[in-house]
């Protein structure tokens, strides 16, 4: 999905599933949430379900299977929100795909299309 201008960082929060079959608009639900309790405009991204932890090249059993939630932020709330998304346990694409913690790669590549900056020195 296309981002919409000036929405540059992307989150991912974990364990989240916003397009449930009951709800008839729950992207724009999604959006007001943030606006409405952290005063942050985001853009829904997509959700992906993670593949299955390695270990070794062998599949980790019951890991995988949970429902991960990629938003984007609009640059101007950036600095408002970067402490204020920790309450819900939500972290920076740039974290989630570090070298230091992308050991077992539980995404699809092309998430790493959704970084704007890079956690290495």
């Amino acid at each position: 999905m296309e981002r919409r201008k000036d929405h540059t960082q992307v989150c991912v929060w974990p364990g989240t599933v916003v397009q449930k079959c009951d709800n008839p608009t729950p992207i724009e639900e999604f959006e007001d949430f943030f606006i409405k309790n952290f005063d942050t405009r985001v853009q829904y991204i997509e959700e992906i379900v993670t593949d299955p932890d390695t270990k070794d090249g062998v599949i980790v059993e019951e890991t995988g299977g949970r429902t991960d939630v990629f938003f984007a932020i609009h640059k101007d709330d950036i600095g408002k929100f970067a402490i204020k998304r920790l309450e819900l346990g939500i972290r920076w694409i740039e974290d989630v795909l570090a070298p230091c913690n992308y050991r077992c790669p539980i995404y699809p590549e092309r998430v790493f299309e959704y970084k704007t900056w890079s956690t290495e020195t």
